[in-house]
């Protein structure tokens, strides 16, 4: 027999709890309970009086759940933090219409109870406080390099009388850019498990320092992925495949994922189709069958992953003949 599950829309201030009751299509709800230290405990108290053994699910709001999530996990609750997208989808298999927190709530717990028939929800584990930290440091030289790019931009296309002042946030920008890629360099070095994964990652030809440091910051520890298409999945980088009846459309990238990632790994797929033999194979075969330079550049960026994914599973460094035979 399954576990009852419990559904929370977590926003910014506020969540929404949902838990279903044993007469279909009914539920016991709570309603706007604070995203806060005060609001966990609140809700803590009514799981223990109307679910005291649910395992609660919620959806990967940012950085708006984790301290629900953690909150909860610390008190011995099973959380299941779930892709929105896959929520998104659920909902439209429901050719569901409405959209409020408290009718989320219920699409969240209907979806946990699916999901849960097929065994196909995993436990969330809370990151370390070490890779939080990393997590905000990897988020903030983004944001950095991003102001950066849009004041170069205007850079080129200014007017004389502002170009000065552009430059001064230029040049501004830069400083704290190399200061931030100095603070995430220490902070690795002062990790041991960090510093691990992070040597391992960058044994891996098209893998530099930095994008080791943002797969590590964005994904967390890939020992929590079971599989390397659930990592794919993670990033967006898996297969999105369109076919109806006798037509059968491109393959693409489905993008459902984590879209800061799948970002950072496009260059590193480049470098890695010159200099990385299993990456290169991949590519040229791809390519050889006729297959679009995108698509193939797609898979590169897929069989990248897989490669970071092994080496830090395994704990030991890249070995090409070990990623040619993977396929």
């Amino acid at each position: 027999m399954t576990e009852p599950m419990v559904g929370i829309d977590v926003a910014k201030a506020s969540f929404d709890v949902a838990v279903p009751l044993d007469r279909p299509g009914k539920y016991r709800t709570k309603g706007k309970l604070p995203n806060t230290p005060a609001g966990f405990a609140e809700l803590l108290t009514w799981l223990r009086q109307h679910a005291p053994q649910a395992g609660v699910c919620m959806e990967a709001t940012g950085i708006y759940h984790e301290a629900l999530a953690q909150a909860l996990v610390e008190h011995g609750v099973a959380v299941y933090v779930v892709n929105p997208a896959q929520i998104a989808a659920y909902a439209r298999s429901e050719l569901s219409r409405t959209k409020t927190d408290r009718c989320d709530a219920k699409l969240i717990a209907r979806f946990a109870m699916a999901q849960q028939i097929h065994g196909a929800l995993r436990p969330w584990a809370p990151p370390t406080p070490g890779q939080r930290q990393l997590r905000a440091l990897v988020h903030r030289l983004n944001d950095l390099q991003a102001m950066r790019q849009m004041e170069a931009n205007r850079l080129a296309v200014g007017d004389a009388s502002v170009r000065p002042s552009i430059q001064r946030m230029i040049d501004a920008l830069d400083q704290q850019i190399e200061e931030l890629k100095r603070a995430i360099e220490d902070h690795i070095d002062q990790d041991p498990d960090l510093r691990r994964d992070h040597d391992l990652l960058r044994s891996i030809p098209g893998i530099g320092d930095l994008t080791a440091a943002f797969i590590q910051g964005f994904a967390g520890n890939l020992r929590r992925f079971d599989d390397p298409r659930q990592l794919d999945a993670f990033a967006g980088v898996n297969p999105a495949i369109r076919e109806s009846g006798k037509w059968v459309g491109q393959s693409r990238l489905s993008k459902l994922g984590h879209a800061l990632l799948r970002a950072r790994l496009y260059m590193p797929a480049l470098v890695a189709i010159r200099h990385n033999s299993a990456v290169r194979a991949l590519f040229d075969r791809l390519v050889g069958r006729g297959k679009p330079p995108k698509l193939a550049l797609g898979a590169a960026m897929r069989k990248l992953l897989h490669i970071a994914w092994g080496v830090v599973r395994s704990g030991l460094p890249f070995d090409p003949n070990r990623a040619l035979a993977g396929g």
